[in-house]
């Protein structure tokens, strides 16, 4: 696989059955994801952008295809490698924050390293250092319930940069915050895929917050119907430019 491409999928099916019928989540993707690169994931509800999100990250397996994330074939991995890739590769940011409530913010942000062996005065540093960096650093001592809703999502950030990972899977990340707050928290996102070299893969029902993305992949029905970008014309999904 190209040494700029970190995400790659060929024919990426997630087929469910409920009862005695067979419903199929995702049919037949193919698309590429590039290092550094901002993508947005986007489409009605079923369409099946949260599922692919959790193929990405190793959430759940696809029925068939293929699916590699830096170098690994997630589709084939075994269950340590998958807590290895969660753990060490890819962070997760989520729509309900998902912060531990008797944890402070500090203590949050800890918890990946911690799970990951890392010893305290380590953690206790890269905490620190990531709330400074995103301009938390005077509620480090604050629990969940004592942030508003914009300053739990930038801890959660914090928290799914602790490992370093390379990349970020972002699930309406926006969703639970006013515009005014999603538009500082897109702000960052992006100054992350700038300064920091990550690549983000971001779903969002929200056409305007899909718009600060690089790349913006339309769902329908489990298929690709359509794909924008800053750089190239609108595609449709059988075109050959859609191959990375």
């Amino acid at each position: 696989m190209n040494s700029t491409v970190l995400v790659r999928a060929w024919e990426l099916s997630r087929h469910y059955k409920m009862g005695g019928v067979v419903v199929s989540a995702l049919d037949g993707v193919d698309f590429a994801v590039m290092r550094g690169e901002f993508m947005a994931l986007v489409g009605p509800s079923g369409s099946g952008k949260s599922t692919l999100l959790n193929l990405i990250g190793a959430l759940d397996r696809p029925t068939r295809g293929e699916i590699w994330v830096d170098g690994l074939f997630l589709a084939e991995a075994k269950e340590p490698e998958w807590v290895r890739y969660r753990r060490e590769r890819v962070g997760f940011i989520f729509q309900s924050f998902n912060l531990l409530p008797t944890l402070t913010a500090a203590e949050n942000v800890e918890t990946p390293m911690k799970l990951a062996g890392v010893s305290k005065p380590e953690r206790s540093k890269r905490a620190s250092e990531l709330l400074e960096s995103i301009g938390l650093a005077q509620r480090w001592s604050h629990k969940p319930n004592e942030l508003s809703g914009g300053e739990k999502q930038r801890v959660a950030i914090a928290r799914a940069l602790a490992n370093r990972p390379h990349l970020l899977l972002a699930d309406e990340p926006t969703g639970n915050l006013d515009s005014k707050t999603g538009a500082v928290i897109l702000d960052l996102l992006c100054e992350l895929v700038r300064s920091e070299g990550l690549t983000v893969i971001m779903v969002t029902h929200d056409l305007q917050v899909a718009s600060r993305a690089d790349r913006v992949i339309h769902l329908q029905d489990g298929r690709i119907c359509r794909v924008e970008s800053r750089n190239m014309p609108v595609m449709s999904a059988g075109s050959e430019d859609l191959e990375i």
